[in-house]
């Protein structure tokens, strides 16, 4: 998401923590983000002190945490100020995950009933995008597959819940699901969906999937919300794929070290390598990234083992400048993961005064 950051980033600029205000490591949480902002995307983030902070923001960021805890938090004066940004269109408001839950008319508690076991039900929202004119709940993770051998979709409700909950939303008010790694920027006139996934526009089981790199004007989705059109999706100009997550990237290039050629091979590597250094600097999460890093430093192993080595000096000039690359860039970690792997297959690296030799 860090095109689609850049895209609508300006100052000043606040982050609001309160979704994950109830974790002990709060601060720690807020810090790493204003972080990740400042890094990938140049922006200058201040996590939000008070109304007066987040009065004069022209953008506003909140995230993961919980929708109940967050609406909870933000009741009364704090949704007030929203409403008036929102509504006189005064600054850019960026919500994710558990903050994206409380955009619409009314929002899932999530960790309530996935989490506690309550009974599915709706509380009510803030209702942010019916100053656009969108009779709407938001539904973020909409194609999460976490749960494997059970159904996970729709922020962890599953379609069993979701159609139950469904049959409780007065007349009118439909389901907007936003996929995983998948943006929808919403402005005065115009609607475009951006990133890896779609977005899904739901009444009562009956689905219209907005593929990313659709642009439609904002009457067109308000015609969707009320039924109008039944197209399988909106028009709009080409999809554009973005990157794969990490764990395709890496099964793909597994699967040609193990049927490649010594050429292939390197390349798989690098492939990895690549993947790795471009995740680390798009997320502050994991996910994954640990688990690829090993994958490489196995595959760097093994094409030692099995008499490459002579394949891996031509190309150790090219890893060392990737190394060399990510240090620049202050990726110290994954640089470091270069040189283990590198380690484990019989080469050592030394870092000198007139640059990095190898042995």
């Amino acid at each position: 998401m860090v095109n689609v950051h850049k895209d609508v980033a300006c100052g000043p600029a606040v982050l609001l923590d309160t979704p994950y205000a109830f974790q002990e490591n709060v601060a720690d949480i807020s810090a790493r983000a204003c972080a990740y902002f400042a890094r990938s995307v140049g922006l200058e983030v201040e996590v939000a002190s008070g109304l007066a902070d987040l009065r004069s923001a022209r953008w506003v960021f909140s995230g993961p945490g919980s929708p109940t805890y967050a609406l909870r938090g933000w009741s009364g004066a704090v949704a007030s100020v929203l409403r008036d940004l929102v509504r006189g269109r005064e600054a850019t408001l960026v919500f994710a995950s558990a903050a994206a839950c409380t955009l619409g008319r009314f929002a899932v508690p999530v960790y309530e009933i996935y989490k506690v076991g309550a009974d599915p039900h709706w509380v009510g929202g803030l209702d942010l995008l019916g100053e656009y004119g969108l009779d709407v709940v938001v539904i973020p993770h909409y194609d999460n597959a976490e749960g494997g051998t059970h159904d996970t979709r729709y922020s962890y409700l599953g379609e069993r819940r979701l159609r139950g909950m469904e049959r409780e939303l007065p007349p009118g008010t439909a389901v907007l699901g936003v996929d995983e790694h998948t943006a929808v920027l919403i402005g005065e006139r115009v609607v475009e969906v951006r990133g890896r996934g779609c977005m899904t526009v739901r009444r009562q089981g009956v689905s219209t999937v907005v593929p990313a790199g659709v642009v439609m004007e904002l009457g067109e989705l308000r015609g969707l919300l009320r039924g109008e059109g039944g197209r399988e999706s909106a028009p709009g100009r080409p999809v554009v794929a973005e990157s794969l997550p990490l764990k395709d990237v890496v099964v793909s290039a597994r699967r040609r070290f193990e049927g490649g050629d010594s050429r292939e091979r390197v390349e798989a590597i690098l492939a990895v390598e690549a993947a790795v250094a471009e995740w680390g600097a798009d997320t502050e999460e994991d996910e994954g990234g640990e688990w690829a890093r090993a994958i490489m430093r196995t595959m760097v192993v093994q094409l030692g083992r099995d008499g490459d080595g002579r394949v891996l000096e031509a190309v150790l000039p090219g890893l060392v400048e990737v190394r060399q690359e990510l240090r620049r860039r202050g990726l110290y970690g994954l640089a470091d993961q270069v040189r283990a792997a590198l380690a484990a297959g019989g080469v050592e690296l030394r870092d000198t005064p007139d640059g990095t030799v190898w042995a």
